[in-house]
């Protein structure tokens, strides 16, 4: 049976337990989370520990910088006893849970920005949000120094984006994504999906077979990006989701956009049925 799961509220407390570990010679991973945790939360700590984590520290934090003045930052669900219970049956060591004031002290002042990666998809769209992501990323990080670090593929573009602050600024972790965990029809699990109706799941339940349809196609003649794309619209469209942000084929590494898939791509799309954002991206 798992241990307790301890949880530490402090920059201090986080350290003291990291280095009681260290002192034995073990491996610590992090799992970065905004919590209401699920599956596909659950799956990163057990990647962190194929990848050689002796130790797991999951964060839980819901951080105010990487939401817009309209967006759901007050809405955001706050459940930590159950996210706690959830990280129990996977066999997490530590909830590392601070507050605004621990992460954000007063008179705070420093902002980490990523440029080019930023530029397009969910950028433009959100903006600040990737300022957001990046500097509690590289906080959590630098509180922590883990020996690695895993992230979810659902969120492509953060992804890269952490990647590329981790290699410019030299922080010494290993950067590792895992793959998207969906439910049995494909919706790709998000905390954003408890917002859904049982009549909105069912619309969104069709994203993950356009992006799917779409790159099998683009895989078999890497000329088809752009009427790929024409035709997806079209499908999402018909599948009722009110609002769509972008979807697109891109590099996979750059996120530059692609007219030939003729390099590592990536199909990554944004709509909103009704009120609820949903992202999802697959490869080429």
């Amino acid at each position: 049976m798992p241990e307790k799961l301890t949880t530490v509220r402090t920059v201090a407390g986080l350290r003291a337990q990291v280095a009681r570990w260290r002192a034995a010679g073990e491996k610590v991973g992090l799992v970065p989370t905004m919590g209401a945790l699920h599956e596909g939360h659950l799956s990163l700590v057990q990647a962190a520990r194929r990848r050689g984590a002796d130790h797991v520290v999951v964060s839980v934090f819901v951080n105010p910088t990487q939401f817009g003045p309209n967006e759901d930052f007050s809405k955001y669900p706050r459940q930590e006893d159950s996210d706690a219970a959830k990280l129990e049956t996977v066999g997490a060591d530590l909830l590392y849970a601070p507050d605004v004031g621990e992460m954000y002290p007063d008179g705070f002042a420093t902002t980490v920005h990523v440029a080019g990666l930023t530029d397009g998809l969910c950028g433009p769209l959100r903006p600040g949000h990737f300022d957001g992501v990046a500097t509690v990323v590289s906080k959590l990080l630098l509180q922590c120094l883990p020996d690695i670090a895993v992230f979810g593929e659902k969120d492509y573009q953060q992804l890269q984006v952490i990647r590329r602050m981790v290699r410019d600024l030299d922080v010494p972790v290993l950067i590792e994504g895992a793959a998207t965990v969906r439910d049995e029809s494909g919706l790709a699990l998000s905390s954003r999906n408890a917002y859904l109706s049982a009549d909105q799941l069912a619309i969104a339940r069709q994203l993950n077979g356009v992006l799917f349809a779409m790159a099998e196609r683009i895989a078999a003649d890497p000329a088809r990006c752009r009427s790929e794309m024409e035709w997806g619209l079209e499908r999402l469209r018909e599948a009722g989701f009110d609002r769509i942000d972008y979807l697109a084929v891109c590099d996979a590494a750059s996120l530059e956009p692609l007219e030939v898939a003729d390099r590592p791509a990536r199909i990554l799309a944004a709509a909103f049925i009704g009120r609820t954002r949903l992202i999802d991206n697959i490869p080429v």
